[in-house]
């Protein structure tokens, strides 16, 4: 008798073991596919209340999704393992060319960065956006990182009148010496920094409704190549509206042909929102993307315990163009991390 009684109980505990199995896969698979549906949403949709912040989350609902399929899979619950392979599939479409190069710098251009210092007068650069946190970054890691990556082109976002003075004083002129900085509010704003003359340079580039983008034209071996420091609006609770339709002046810059275009900075958006890849339309592209090094999160980088989980930085450059060696590198006092990239030309 003891024997069938020990024999039942734990039967009766694989049961319930692999009923709380099944449960803990459909609640994955339902936030998985929430999450999946998200990003597949219009951009007008994605702007509505905090929709923003889960669609910003995409990459991290296929690691929720593939948790879902093994447990759905272990505890035979085939309906729950169908929806969840749905969305593994659906995540593995979306973020696979991150990880699959669609171009390559050429050699003479990883050459060129690969000197002791930065050569300028050729068609490659490696080039810099950050968002220096309302002027809280540490100005001398800033020079400190433009030095040992050869920046040529630096696109730096709310900045203060106290962060740029600190910056000149730790020697950007040195690296750096031609710049454009801006403000529309007067308090934070945003920047362009470059190794050689910064041509027909202007406060605002895009009469964006979230800040001034400034701007000025960079001579690459011959090429012209228009450089903006992006900032928009941030999605947050009264915001999501502006948070949308900063994102939709952008897009404008499609229409602005005849001059070659780079955009860099904070665009508090990632390639998942609708929003965002409208901006890049059949022209622009997203550098990390091309290059194909994988997903470079950025933000935020000043939680302890909290890894960066979303790219909302990016270096968008226009058709003829190629980026390479992305990279994101920690800047102390700053929550988002720089990122580099290096650019090849003509």
């Amino acid at each position: 008798m003891a024997g069938i009684t020990n024999s039942s109980a734990s039967v009766a505990g694989a049961k319930h073991r692999h009923v709380l199995l099944g449960v803990c896969a459909a609640l994955l698979m339902i936030v998985s596919a929430l999450g999946t549906a998200a990003r597949a949403l219009p951009a007008d949709l994605q702007a509505l209340p905090y929709v923003p912040v889960i669609v910003s989350l995409t990459s991290w609902f296929a690691v929720l999704a593939a948790l879902a399929l093994v447990l759905a899979l272990v505890s035979n619950r085939w309906f729950v393992a169908l929806v969840a392979l749905a969305c593994v599939a659906a995540q593995v479409w979306w973020q696979a060319p991150f990880f699959r190069p669609q171009a390559a710098l050429s050699d003479a251009a990883v050459s060129a960065v690969g000197q002791a210092h930065a050569i300028t007068g050729d068609h490659y650069a490696r080039v810099m956006t950050l968002n220096v946190f309302k002027g809280q970054a540490d100005p001398q890691a800033v020079v400190n990182l433009v030095r040992d990556e050869r920046v040529e082109v630096l696109a730096l976002q709310e900045t203060t009148d106290a962060f740029v003075k600190q910056l000149e004083a730790d020697g950007i002129g040195d690296y750096l010496p031609y710049s454009q900085v801006s403000s529309s509010d007067g308090v934070y704003g945003n920047g362009l920094w470059s190794a050689v003359a910064l041509d027909d340079p202007v406060d605002d580039e895009v009469h964006s409704s979230a800040s001034f983008m400034p701007a000025g034209t960079v001579d690459m071996g011959g090429v012209q190549v228009r450089f903006i420091s992006v900032h928009t609006t941030s999605p947050q609770p009264g915001y999501w509206s502006q948070w949308n339709r900063a994102l939709n002046e952008l897009s404008l810059m499609r229409q602005k042909t005849g001059t070659a275009y780079v955009m860099m900075g904070d665009f508090n958006a990632t390639y998942d929102h609708a929003a965002f890849r409208n901006i890049l339309g059949s022209r622009f592209s997203d550098a990390t993307r091309q290059a194909g090094h994988g997903l470079v999160l950025t933000w935020p980088t000043n939680r302890t315990g909290v890894p960066a989980f979303a790219g909302i930085d990016h270096i968008l450059i226009d058709q003829g163009m190629v980026a390479g060696q992305v990279q994101a590198r920690h800047v102390a006092g700053s929550d988002h991390a720089a990122l580099l990239a290096t650019l090849q030309v003509g």
